[in-house]
């Protein structure tokens, strides 16, 4: 199976068709007037696609198991032609899309195994995905990606040179991934004076986003919330819980982590951990939906 693990759980629905061609007008007065031997055929083919929805995981090999949260089975009849339309919905992190061609199919077969007995010219038409919400592709193309981004690692440890940096690089590598041009990449000491001076020195450059890495613990040194609280304008609590509940969620020691998100004038500032991976799912915590903000940012700045 593909690792999920990284991604975000959203709403997802998908919606597919199955087409059942009948070959008299008599199959389908059956239908619709409940003569058909074998039983009310919408009632027990829609039963049969709820059955078979659920079973998808079983069937396909790579499919992920997964909660159903939601089931619509319709029915279009145009002449001899019945369209089944089937809607899938649920909150995840992968789409259901498969699962819901999948339940349309299991209907379609169970309406032909059904009116078989009156009809042998049934055929089975156009299965396919009519469409789908939920899911990066959703947000493609919407988020800004015209930005510029300053990566600070704050560390005693490796600005004495110490230690490699690993943090900073990894974000480096998910703003190139999100288009984000990088401006510059520096490695200071856990000194709040310093720390300081680079938030607003990025800010007076113009730079769009500000990261540092590191000194958000609870140790001592641990100074990078400290220094940048004071200087902000406003603080995105919101920013910094996605990324606890992001980092919770895979370890239980993000609790501790002290991340801060917030704006000075125009400018997003985020401290995020300083560890390779808590940086890591920091940012795949919160981004690219994170650069939703700077339509109103760079608003405010031409205000």
């Amino acid at each position: 199976m593909v690792d999920i693990t990284h991604k975000k759980t959203t709403l997802r629905t998908a919606v597919a068709q199955a087409t059942v061609k009948v070959s008299k007008p008599e199959t389908i007065d059956a239908i619709k007037n409940d003569t058909v031997p074998k039983g009310n055929v919408f009632a027990m083919s829609k039963a049969a696609g709820l059955l078979g929805v659920k079973r998808t995981p079983d069937i396909l090999p790579d499919c992920h198991p997964l909660p159903i949260e939601f089931t619509g089975v319709e029915y279009k009849i145009d002449g001899l032609d019945i369209r089944v339309i089937f809607t899938v919905k649920t909150i995840y992190k992968t789409g259901v899309e498969v699962e819901a061609m999948h339940g349309a199919s299991v209907v379609a077969l169970n309406m032909y195994d059904m009116l078989k007995p009156i009809d042998k010219g049934i055929e089975i038409h156009a299965i396919k995905l009519l469409s789908k919400k939920g899911g990066k592709s959703d947000y493609k193309n919407k988020f800004k990606t015209d930005l510029t981004a300053a990566v600070v690692v704050c560390s005693d440890t490796i600005s004495a040179g110490h230690k490699e940096d690993k943090a900073g690089k990894a974000i480096i590598e998910k703003l190139k991934a999100c288009e984000v041009s990088i401006s510059e990449y520096v490695i200071i000491p856990d000194e709040l004076e310093s720390i300081q001076n680079k938030a607003k020195s990025y800010e007076s450059m113009g730079i769009d986003l500000v990261i540092f890495t590191g000194g958000t613990g609870l140790s001592k040194r641990d100074v990078t919330p400290e220094a940048l609280m004071p200087i902000l304008d406003r603080r995105i609590p919101g920013i910094e819980e996605a990324i606890r509940n992001y980092g919770q969620q895979r370890m239980p020691y993000s609790m501790l982590s002290r991340s801060v998100a917030g704006t000075i004038g125009s400018t997003l500032v985020l401290a995020l951990p300083g560890s390779t991976n808590g940086a890591k799912e920091s940012m795949d915590a919160i981004f690219p939906s994170v650069q939703h903000v700077f339509g109103v940012l760079r608003g405010a700045r031409h205000d």
